[in-house]
């Protein structure tokens, strides 16, 4: 039997495969396969590789799985949407603000027993009261004043949602307006705390009228003037206190709803008096100007100037005689 020439390695497969730490050389099969599926080894520094066809992927012993395709194709799918849309600004509304991304209507509550007896009750725990509930004067407010002038501005004309505080007047008020507009019950949306009515302190111990002179009073004096403290857990807040919660749900509603009719229901006028103010750009110790009587609403007005973040600044040739009136 003759014998057979030994076969020399090509240079592209010397440069190729290299062993190692073993002595025996690969197959041409194990070759061939290490440059099909272009596996980078040392010595080998490809310079452009051209990417195969859907055809040689599949045939190729180190083609991808259906699995991993479908979810390349998915992210693909994914960072094209994201490129594509607008951006999303979630975060606490500025006052003033001349923009908004849903309508709002300010209602303030028919009046409750309470108030028809001059009592001032604006302690927490007594918002579930039946003191707290609509008085007779209180439901004819709702039902012939407060649910036709919802129609007459045009409010819940394709539906609305509901935001009213949890004290009995309120969500009084909110369910009337719904059955009576035909709007389902999963619109309401009861609010906790932040809707709720300005806590008077230490004035609750006064009548009604009284109560609400003095705070009248002291909010003339500056917007962070508060009631005198109680010693029974009643809230004493300034208007700038009640800006702050008012700031907070007209936030949440921005960022859970768009283009929707959105309808805050107070048990008393400072919330919406204050909301009102601080939206437009008005001194709070003027938040008085857009009072509400019971069973009354009116649509949230916007500014006409662009919120400023510019740093405000003034003379102060004495400092330790500057005030807010300096301003």
């Amino acid at each position: 039997m003759p014998d057979l020439p030994l076969l020399k390695p090509s240079a592209r497969q010397a440069q190729t495969v290299r062993p190692s730490h073993s002595t025996s050389s690969p197959s041409p099969l194990s070759t061939r396969r290490l440059q099909k599926c272009n596996v980078r080894v040392a010595g080998l520094r490809p310079t452009a590789v051209a990417r195969p066809s859907s055809e040689r992927l599949a045939a190729s012993p180190c083609s991808p799985s259906r699995r991993f395709v479908l979810l390349e194709g998915t992210f693909a799918a994914v960072a094209w949407l994201l490129a594509g849309s607008r951006p999303c600004h979630a975060a606490l509304v500025r006052f003033p603000a001349d923009q908004l991304n849903n309508r709002y209507f300010l209602v303030r509550a028919g009046e409750s027993y309470n108030e028809s007896v001059d009592e001032p009750l604006t302690n927490p725990v007594w918002k579930t009261s039946e003191k707290h509930g609509l008085s007779e004067l209180g439901k004819q407010q709702v039902l012939l004043g407060l649910v036709p002038e919802l129609e007459r501005i045009g409010a819940c004309g394709d539906g609305c949602w509901l935001w009213p505080s949890i004290t009995q007047n309120a969500y009084q008020t909110a369910e009337v307006v719904a059955f009576q507009l035909g709007i389902g019950r999963s619109r309401i949306v009861p609010e906790y705390s932040f809707l709720d009515a300005r806590g008077l302190g230490a004035l609750e111990t006064l009548r009604l009228g009284e109560a609400q002179q003095a705070v009248a009073a002291g909010d003339l004096l500056d917007a962070d003037w508060r009631p005198p403290k109680g010693t029974d857990g009643t809230p004493h807040e300034s208007s700038q206190d009640v800006m702050v919660r008012m700031r907070q749900a007209l936030s949440i509603t921005e960022t859970q709803y768009f283009g929707e009719d959105v309808l805050f229901v107070s048990p008393d006028s400072d919330c919406l008096s204050v909301l009102q103010a601080a939206v437009l750009g008005v001194d709070l110790r003027e938040h008085r100007r857009f009072s509400f009587r019971p069973g009354e609403v009116r649509p949230l007005l916007l500014s006409t100037e662009a919120f400023d973040a510019s740093p405000v600044s003034f003379s102060c040739p004495d400092p330790p005689r500057c005030s807010r009136a300096a301003l």
